[in-house]
């Protein structure tokens, strides 16, 4: 009994320093920890940026939103012409210039798009409740 006891403790040990440190961790991805480190630039470099500059294109389709992109990419349309000819939305008369924005003025989805974005690069199409956005970011501040 006294050998099983010994054994147990010795495998628990092994197993709890396992634990605690699966348990450190976690603790660091979801408490005070990410937001130090985020602010510090380590996991996040986009949490100083409190606006972004972008244009969207709109459509109803996530095809047909691809398929604007692989235009834009080739340099068959301009971004903006291409906001123009295509654009569900108002803005796509004037190339679908939004200005400047805040993460809270757009959809989730789309915020996280644009505020992720690389300036001058045109995201993948972005699902949101109005439909399929292309996204192109001009400026951060």
């Amino acid at each position: 009994m006294k050998n099983f006891i010994q054994d147990m403790k010795n495998n628990l040990g092994g197993k709890m320093k396992k634990i605690i440190s699966i348990f450190i961790i976690l603790l660091m991805m979801f408490c005070n920890m990410p937001n130090c480190m985020a602010k510090g630039g380590f996991l996040n470099p986009n949490l100083d940026i409190t606006e972004v500059r972008a244009s969207h294109i709109l459509v109803k389709k996530r095809a047909d939103a691809i398929s604007i992109k692989k235009d834009i990419e080739s340099g068959n349309i301009t971004f903006e012409d291409a906001a123009k000819q295509y654009s569900l939305c108002p803005t796509g008369a004037n190339g679908g210039d939004l200005g400047y924005f805040n993460r809270k003025r757009m959809d989730q989805q789309f915020s996280d798009a644009a505020f992720d974005l690389k300036i001058g690069k045109v995201s993948d199409p972005v699902g949101t409740k109005f439909g399929w956005h292309l996204i192109k970011v001009y400026d951060k501040r």
